[in-house]
């Protein structure tokens, strides 16, 4: 499968070294918003690394098709590179955690014409952690629960991945709790208190590389498909119930 990368920031970096390591794809192009004077991707210099502000994507995409665009650039980045997705039905998956409504209208009409996939955290550890914290909180809705996220220090806003949490969860902002404090790359806690007892459910990224794995799996999973909209939880469930299916 061909792969085109949005984004180059700290996250694009680890993603791109994934991808370009992994036997199933084939990364043809790195894109992020402006072009710079580094013209390969670090540790790759077969792979072009251009800007997106004034480039015709359409004559691009023309001479370097993919089959799918993962997107861990900016949350208005979509509304350069939409419809030319749309009319191509080249897949997307997008790990922007700062999406508005108004962006994620905008993927769910692509998905109309093609494969989209939209999660605000794309690693496999954190939506198994949503997963069971939704499980054990229809089993013991009686419970408090509180969530908190740290990361790095110049991390400026609330976790889109806690955001998303307390969402799932049905609960309100003053719920969840951010600590910044160092280059810690990303930890979620979701904590369940009981009358005499507690549960917690931990995620730690170790490296961004975690994202990396995350958008393979997402792409694979995608690729099986037909055309709409999907979360990382649709195709999470879906590979736990034909791994349940098969283990009957």
């Amino acid at each position: 499968m061909k792969i085109g990368l949005m984004g180059y920031g700290k996250a694009g970096k680890a993603v791109a070294q994934v991808l370009a390591n992994d036997p199933r794809y084939q990364l043809d192009w790195v894109m992020r918003r402006r072009s710079g004077e580094q013209a390969h991707v670090e540790g790759q210099p077969q792979i072009p690394l251009v800007g997106l502000e004034g480039l015709d994507l359409g004559s691009w995409l023309n001479q370097h098709p993919v089959d799918a665009i993962v997107d861990f650039s900016q949350a208005d980045s979509v509304y350069l590179y939409g419809q030319e997705l749309r009319r191509r039905g080249i897949m997307l998956v997008s790990a922007i955690s700062a999406y508005e409504p108004q962006h994620l209208d905008y993927l769910r009409e692509m998905g109309q014409d093609t494969r989209v996939m939209s999660s605000p955290n794309i690693t496999l550890g954190i939506n198994f952690l949503l997963l069971a914290a939704k499980l054990l909180r229809g089993i013991a809705p009686f419970a408090d629960v509180e969530v908190v996220e740290q990361h790095f220090r110049d991390k400026p806003e609330v976790s889109g991945t806690a955001r998303k949490i307390a969402e799932t969860l049905e609960l309100g902002g003053e719920r969840v709790t951010s600590l910044r404090v160092g280059g810690i790359v990303g930890h979620h806690e979701v904590i369940f208190g009981f009358p005499h007892q507690t549960v917690r459910l931990i995620h730690d990224s170790i490296r961004r590389e975690a994202f990396g794995t995350g958008a393979a799996f997402a792409l694979q999973e995608l690729a099986q498909r037909d055309k709409g909209f999907y979360s990382f939880d649709d195709l999470l469930l879906e590979k736990i119930r034909t791994q349940l299916l098969a283990t009957a």
